[in-house]
Protein backbone atom coordinates (compact mmCIF):
# COMPACT_ATOMS: atom_id res chain seq x y z
CA UNK A 1 0.00 0.00 0.00
CA UNK A 2 2.77 2.48 0.92
CA UNK A 3 4.95 1.50 -2.03
CA UNK A 4 2.01 1.91 -4.39
CA UNK A 5 1.34 5.39 -3.02
CA UNK A 6 4.99 6.34 -3.42
CA UNK A 7 5.01 5.08 -6.99
CA UNK A 8 1.96 7.18 -7.85
CA UNK A 9 3.34 10.40 -6.28
CA UNK A 10 7.07 10.08 -6.92
CA UNK A 11 6.89 12.77 -9.63
CA UNK A 12 5.37 15.23 -7.11
CA UNK A 13 7.57 14.51 -4.09
CA UNK A 14 11.02 13.14 -3.65
CA UNK A 15 11.44 9.49 -2.82
CA UNK A 16 13.66 10.28 0.17
CA UNK A 17 11.04 12.58 1.70
CA UNK A 18 8.24 10.05 1.25
CA UNK A 19 10.38 7.25 2.73
CA UNK A 20 11.09 9.39 5.79
CA UNK A 21 7.44 10.38 6.26
CA UNK A 22 6.06 6.89 5.67
CA UNK A 23 8.91 5.26 7.62
CA UNK A 24 9.95 2.76 4.96
CA UNK A 25 13.30 1.87 3.46
CA UNK A 26 14.23 3.30 0.10
CA UNK A 27 15.86 0.02 -0.90
CA UNK A 28 12.63 -1.76 -0.19
CA UNK A 29 10.74 0.64 -2.42
CA UNK A 30 13.11 0.06 -5.32
CA UNK A 31 12.99 -3.69 -4.78
CA UNK A 32 9.20 -3.55 -4.91
CA UNK A 33 9.37 -1.36 -7.97
CA UNK A 34 11.38 -3.97 -9.90
CA UNK A 35 9.28 -6.90 -8.53
CA UNK A 36 5.78 -5.68 -7.49
CA UNK A 37 4.59 -9.21 -6.69
CA UNK A 38 6.55 -11.02 -3.98
CA UNK A 39 7.46 -14.67 -4.09
CA UNK A 40 4.99 -15.41 -1.29
CA UNK A 41 2.16 -13.79 -3.21
CA UNK A 42 3.06 -15.87 -6.25
CA UNK A 43 3.05 -19.03 -4.07
CA UNK A 44 -0.30 -18.03 -2.53
CA UNK A 45 -1.80 -17.59 -5.98
CA UNK A 46 -0.60 -21.05 -6.98
CA UNK A 47 -2.01 -22.59 -3.77
CA UNK A 48 -5.26 -20.76 -4.31
CA UNK A 49 -5.77 -22.47 -7.65
CA UNK A 50 -5.18 -25.87 -6.03
CA UNK A 51 -7.58 -24.99 -3.20
CA UNK A 52 -10.28 -23.94 -5.66
CA UNK A 53 -9.78 -27.16 -7.63
CA UNK A 54 -10.08 -29.32 -4.49
CA UNK A 55 -13.13 -27.40 -3.23
CA UNK A 56 -14.91 -27.64 -6.58
CA UNK A 57 -14.07 -31.35 -6.92
CA UNK A 58 -15.82 -32.07 -3.59
CA UNK A 59 -19.00 -30.29 -4.74
CA UNK A 60 -18.12 -27.42 -2.37
CA UNK A 61 -18.54 -29.50 0.78
CA UNK A 62 -14.88 -29.63 1.85
CA UNK A 63 -13.60 -27.30 4.52
CA UNK A 64 -10.06 -26.16 5.25
CA UNK A 65 -9.00 -29.41 6.94
CA UNK A 66 -10.14 -31.65 4.10
CA UNK A 67 -8.66 -29.33 1.47
CA UNK A 68 -5.41 -29.35 3.45
CA UNK A 69 -5.49 -33.14 3.37
CA UNK A 70 -5.87 -33.11 -0.42
CA UNK A 71 -2.91 -30.75 -0.78
CA UNK A 72 -0.75 -32.96 1.40
CA UNK A 73 -1.68 -36.00 -0.67
CA UNK A 74 -0.40 -34.36 -3.88
CA UNK A 75 2.89 -33.42 -2.20
CA UNK A 76 2.34 -29.79 -1.12
CA UNK A 77 4.18 -28.64 2.02
CA UNK A 78 1.94 -25.77 3.08
CA UNK A 79 0.41 -25.42 6.54
CA UNK A 80 -3.18 -25.67 7.69
CA UNK A 81 -3.32 -22.06 8.86
CA UNK A 82 -2.18 -20.87 5.46
CA UNK A 83 -4.99 -22.79 3.79
CA UNK A 84 -7.49 -21.36 6.28
CA UNK A 85 -6.22 -17.83 5.65
CA UNK A 86 -6.48 -18.15 1.88
CA UNK A 87 -9.96 -19.67 2.04
CA UNK A 88 -11.12 -17.00 4.48
CA UNK A 89 -9.69 -14.18 2.38
CA UNK A 90 -11.33 -15.40 -0.82
CA UNK A 91 -14.58 -16.48 0.91
CA UNK A 92 -14.31 -20.17 0.09
CA UNK A 93 -16.61 -21.92 2.58
CA UNK A 94 -17.82 -25.45 3.10
CA UNK A 95 -21.49 -26.36 2.81
CA UNK A 96 -23.02 -26.42 6.28
CA UNK A 97 -26.12 -28.19 7.56
CA UNK A 98 -29.46 -26.57 8.12
CA UNK A 99 -29.06 -23.49 10.23
CA UNK A 100 -31.00 -23.50 13.45
CA UNK A 101 -33.74 -20.88 13.29
CA UNK A 102 -32.92 -17.92 15.44
CA UNK A 103 -35.55 -17.27 18.08
CA UNK A 104 -35.96 -13.94 19.77
CA UNK A 105 -36.22 -14.62 23.50
CA UNK A 106 -38.78 -12.53 25.30
CA UNK A 107 -40.78 -11.67 22.19
CA UNK A 108 -44.53 -11.49 22.93
CA UNK A 109 -46.94 -13.62 20.97
CA UNK A 110 -48.69 -12.25 17.91
CA UNK A 111 -51.78 -14.43 18.47
CA UNK A 112 -52.62 -13.50 22.06
CA UNK A 113 -51.06 -11.01 24.49
CA UNK A 114 -49.68 -11.91 27.89
CA UNK A 115 -52.71 -11.01 29.99
CA UNK A 116 -51.58 -12.93 33.07
CA UNK A 117 -48.29 -11.05 33.60
CA UNK A 118 -47.15 -13.60 36.25
CA UNK A 119 -50.06 -12.74 38.57
CA UNK A 120 -50.35 -16.25 40.02
CA UNK A 121 -52.39 -15.26 43.10
CA UNK A 122 -56.14 -15.55 42.42
CA UNK A 123 -58.95 -14.79 44.88
CA UNK A 124 -61.60 -17.14 43.45
CA UNK A 125 -61.75 -20.43 41.50
CA UNK A 126 -62.41 -20.64 37.78
CA UNK A 127 -60.84 -17.30 37.06
CA UNK A 128 -57.40 -18.21 35.71
CA UNK A 129 -56.27 -21.55 34.31
CA UNK A 130 -52.77 -22.39 33.15
CA UNK A 131 -51.97 -25.19 30.73
CA UNK A 132 -48.83 -26.73 29.31
CA UNK A 133 -47.47 -29.90 27.64
CA UNK A 134 -44.52 -32.04 28.74
CA UNK A 135 -42.59 -34.98 27.32
CA UNK A 136 -42.25 -38.27 29.22
CA UNK A 137 -39.68 -40.82 28.05
CA UNK A 138 -40.91 -44.43 28.27
CA UNK A 139 -39.74 -47.80 27.01
CA UNK A 140 -42.49 -47.78 24.41
CA UNK A 141 -41.56 -44.30 23.13
CA UNK A 142 -42.46 -40.75 23.99
CA UNK A 143 -45.64 -40.01 25.94
CA UNK A 144 -47.05 -36.49 25.86
CA UNK A 145 -48.99 -35.11 28.80
CA UNK A 146 -51.09 -31.94 28.82
CA UNK A 147 -52.57 -30.54 32.03
CA UNK A 148 -54.81 -27.64 33.02
CA UNK A 149 -54.39 -26.17 36.52
CA UNK A 150 -56.59 -23.76 38.43
CA UNK A 151 -54.43 -21.06 40.00
CA UNK A 152 -56.80 -20.56 42.93
CA UNK A 153 -56.15 -23.93 44.61
CA UNK A 154 -53.36 -25.17 42.30
CA UNK A 155 -55.49 -28.18 41.43
CA UNK A 156 -55.41 -30.16 38.19
CA UNK A 157 -58.79 -29.66 36.58
CA UNK A 158 -58.05 -31.38 33.27
CA UNK A 159 -55.42 -33.56 31.65
CA UNK A 160 -54.79 -35.66 28.58
CA UNK A 161 -52.13 -38.17 27.46
CA UNK A 162 -51.36 -39.22 23.90
CA UNK A 163 -48.45 -40.83 22.03
CA UNK A 164 -48.49 -38.01 19.46
CA UNK A 165 -48.00 -34.29 19.89
CA UNK A 166 -51.12 -32.95 18.20
CA UNK A 167 -53.62 -30.20 18.86
CA UNK A 168 -56.15 -32.76 20.14
CA UNK A 169 -53.87 -33.27 23.15
CA UNK A 170 -54.38 -29.70 24.35
CA UNK A 171 -58.06 -29.69 23.35
CA UNK A 172 -58.88 -32.85 25.31
CA UNK A 173 -57.27 -31.48 28.48
CA UNK A 174 -59.16 -28.21 28.18
CA UNK A 175 -62.40 -30.03 27.39
CA UNK A 176 -62.07 -32.08 30.58
CA UNK A 177 -61.52 -28.90 32.58
CA UNK A 178 -64.63 -27.27 31.10
CA UNK A 179 -66.81 -30.33 31.73
CA UNK A 180 -65.60 -30.79 35.31
CA UNK A 181 -65.71 -27.17 36.42
CA UNK A 182 -68.51 -25.74 34.25
CA UNK A 183 -67.41 -22.12 34.74
CA UNK A 184 -70.11 -19.48 34.80
CA UNK A 185 -68.07 -16.44 33.84
CA UNK A 186 -65.15 -15.79 31.58
CA UNK A 187 -61.95 -17.74 32.34
CA UNK A 188 -58.44 -16.70 31.42
CA UNK A 189 -56.46 -19.61 29.92
CA UNK A 190 -52.71 -18.99 29.92
CA UNK A 191 -50.27 -21.12 27.89
CA UNK A 192 -46.97 -20.89 26.06
CA UNK A 193 -46.51 -20.18 22.36
CA UNK A 194 -46.82 -23.82 21.28
CA UNK A 195 -48.39 -24.65 17.95
CA UNK A 196 -51.14 -26.61 19.68
CA UNK A 197 -52.33 -23.50 21.54
CA UNK A 198 -52.01 -21.32 18.47
CA UNK A 199 -54.07 -23.58 16.22
CA UNK A 200 -57.41 -22.46 14.79
CA UNK A 201 -59.27 -25.30 16.55
CA UNK A 202 -57.97 -24.20 19.94
CA UNK A 203 -58.99 -20.60 19.35
CA UNK A 204 -62.45 -21.63 18.17
CA UNK A 205 -62.92 -23.85 21.22
CA UNK A 206 -61.94 -21.03 23.57
CA UNK A 207 -64.28 -18.59 21.85
CA UNK A 208 -67.19 -21.07 22.02
CA UNK A 209 -66.77 -21.66 25.80
CA UNK A 210 -66.02 -18.07 26.90
CA UNK A 211 -62.33 -18.71 27.47
CA UNK A 212 -59.90 -15.83 27.05
CA UNK A 213 -56.49 -16.86 25.74
CA UNK A 214 -53.17 -15.59 27.04
CA UNK A 215 -49.66 -16.58 25.96
CA UNK A 216 -46.22 -16.31 27.54
CA UNK A 217 -43.30 -14.54 26.03
CA UNK A 218 -41.14 -16.62 23.75
CA UNK A 219 -38.49 -18.60 25.60
CA UNK A 220 -39.64 -17.34 29.02
CA UNK A 221 -40.55 -20.20 31.36
CA UNK A 222 -41.28 -17.85 34.27
CA UNK A 223 -44.51 -16.66 32.67
CA UNK A 224 -45.92 -20.18 33.10
CA UNK A 225 -44.01 -21.13 36.26
CA UNK A 226 -46.94 -22.91 37.97
CA UNK A 227 -47.31 -25.50 35.22
CA UNK A 228 -43.54 -25.95 34.95
CA UNK A 229 -43.30 -26.51 38.70
CA UNK A 230 -46.08 -29.12 38.58
CA UNK A 231 -44.31 -31.06 35.81
CA UNK A 232 -41.05 -30.93 37.78
CA UNK A 233 -42.72 -32.39 40.88
CA UNK A 234 -44.52 -35.04 38.84
CA UNK A 235 -41.33 -36.27 37.18
CA UNK A 236 -39.39 -36.29 40.44
CA UNK A 237 -42.07 -38.23 42.32
CA UNK A 238 -43.35 -40.67 39.70
CA UNK A 239 -40.97 -40.85 36.74
CA UNK A 240 -37.36 -40.54 37.90
CA UNK A 241 -37.74 -42.78 40.94
CA UNK A 242 -39.67 -45.46 39.07
CA UNK A 243 -38.28 -48.82 37.99
CA UNK A 244 -36.32 -49.08 34.77
CA UNK A 245 -38.40 -52.03 33.61
CA UNK A 246 -41.09 -51.41 30.98
CA UNK A 247 -44.34 -50.47 32.65
CA UNK A 248 -47.62 -48.85 31.65
CA UNK A 249 -47.15 -45.21 32.58
CA UNK A 250 -50.73 -44.05 32.09
CA UNK A 251 -52.07 -45.63 35.28
CA UNK A 252 -49.53 -44.21 37.80
CA UNK A 253 -49.57 -40.79 36.17
CA UNK A 254 -53.38 -40.72 36.13
CA UNK A 255 -53.52 -41.75 39.79
CA UNK A 256 -51.05 -39.04 40.76
CA UNK A 257 -52.92 -36.35 38.85
CA UNK A 258 -56.26 -37.54 40.23
CA UNK A 259 -54.89 -37.31 43.76
CA UNK A 260 -53.54 -33.84 43.01
CA UNK A 261 -56.89 -32.74 41.61
CA UNK A 262 -58.83 -33.79 44.73
CA UNK A 263 -56.46 -32.82 47.55
CA UNK A 264 -56.50 -29.53 49.37
CA UNK A 265 -54.15 -26.69 48.42
CA UNK A 266 -50.57 -27.12 49.42
CA UNK A 267 -49.26 -25.66 52.64
CA UNK A 268 -47.04 -23.34 50.67
CA UNK A 269 -50.11 -21.51 49.38
CA UNK A 270 -50.99 -20.41 52.94
CA UNK A 271 -49.77 -16.92 53.60
CA UNK A 272 -47.15 -16.51 56.29
CA UNK A 273 -49.17 -13.75 57.95
CA UNK A 274 -51.99 -16.18 58.85
CA UNK A 275 -49.64 -18.41 60.92
CA UNK A 276 -49.12 -17.01 64.45
CA UNK A 277 -45.52 -16.91 65.59
CA UNK A 278 -44.51 -17.95 69.09
CA UNK A 279 -42.18 -15.80 71.12
CA UNK A 280 -38.71 -16.92 72.14
CA UNK A 281 -39.90 -17.46 75.72
CA UNK A 282 -42.62 -19.87 74.59
CA UNK A 283 -40.15 -21.72 72.39
CA UNK A 284 -37.72 -22.07 75.29
CA UNK A 285 -40.50 -23.24 77.61
CA UNK A 286 -41.65 -25.83 75.08
CA UNK A 287 -38.07 -27.06 74.69
CA UNK A 288 -37.42 -27.37 78.43
CA UNK A 289 -40.88 -28.62 79.42
CA UNK A 290 -42.10 -31.31 77.03
CA UNK A 291 -45.42 -31.54 78.86
CA UNK A 292 -46.43 -28.14 77.53
CA UNK A 293 -46.24 -29.30 73.93
CA UNK A 294 -49.15 -30.25 71.73
CA UNK A 295 -51.09 -33.51 71.63
CA UNK A 296 -48.87 -34.99 68.91
CA UNK A 297 -45.78 -34.61 71.10
CA UNK A 298 -47.61 -36.09 74.08
CA UNK A 299 -48.43 -39.15 72.04
CA UNK A 300 -44.82 -39.45 70.99
CA UNK A 301 -43.67 -39.17 74.66
CA UNK A 302 -46.18 -41.75 75.95
CA UNK A 303 -43.97 -44.83 75.35
CA UNK A 304 -41.03 -43.07 77.03
CA UNK A 305 -43.16 -42.24 80.10
CA UNK A 306 -44.30 -45.86 80.33
CA UNK A 307 -40.72 -47.10 80.26
CA UNK A 308 -39.73 -44.69 83.00
CA UNK A 309 -42.63 -45.82 85.26
CA UNK A 310 -41.77 -49.48 84.66
CA UNK A 311 -38.18 -48.79 85.57
CA UNK A 312 -39.20 -47.07 88.83
CA UNK A 313 -41.42 -50.05 89.74
CA UNK A 314 -38.57 -52.51 89.12
CA UNK A 315 -36.17 -50.50 91.31
CA UNK A 316 -38.74 -50.24 94.14
CA UNK A 317 -39.45 -53.97 94.04
CA UNK A 318 -35.75 -54.84 94.16
CA UNK A 319 -35.24 -52.59 97.18
CA UNK A 320 -38.22 -54.17 98.94
CA UNK A 321 -36.76 -57.65 98.38
CA UNK A 322 -33.45 -56.59 99.94
CA UNK A 323 -35.12 -55.13 103.04
CA UNK A 324 -37.64 -57.94 103.54
CA UNK A 325 -36.42 -61.23 102.05
CA UNK A 326 -38.99 -63.94 101.38
CA UNK A 327 -39.76 -66.58 104.13
CA UNK A 328 -37.96 -69.41 102.35
CA UNK A 329 -34.70 -67.47 102.30
CA UNK A 330 -35.10 -66.53 106.02
CA UNK A 331 -35.65 -70.16 107.05
CA UNK A 332 -32.59 -71.22 105.08
CA UNK A 333 -30.45 -68.59 106.76
CA UNK A 334 -31.78 -69.57 110.27
CA UNK A 335 -30.81 -73.15 109.80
Amino acid sequence: MKYRFMNEHRHDYSVTLMCRVLRVARAGFYAWLHAPVSDRDIEDARLLELIRHSHAGSHEIYGARRVFGDLREVGETCGLHRVERLMRRHKIRAVRGYRKPRTLAGRPSLLAPNRLQQAFTVDAPNKVWVTDITYIRTWQGWLYLAVVLDLYARKVVGWSMKPTLSRELALDALLMAVRRRKPDGRVLVHSDQGSQYGSDDFKRFCAAHSLETSMSRRGNCWDNAVAESFFSSLKKERIQNASTRPAPWRAPISSTISRRSTTEPAATAISAASVPRRSNALRLEARLCPRNRGPSNRRSLAPLTTLRALRRDMIASSRARKCCPPPSSRQASGR
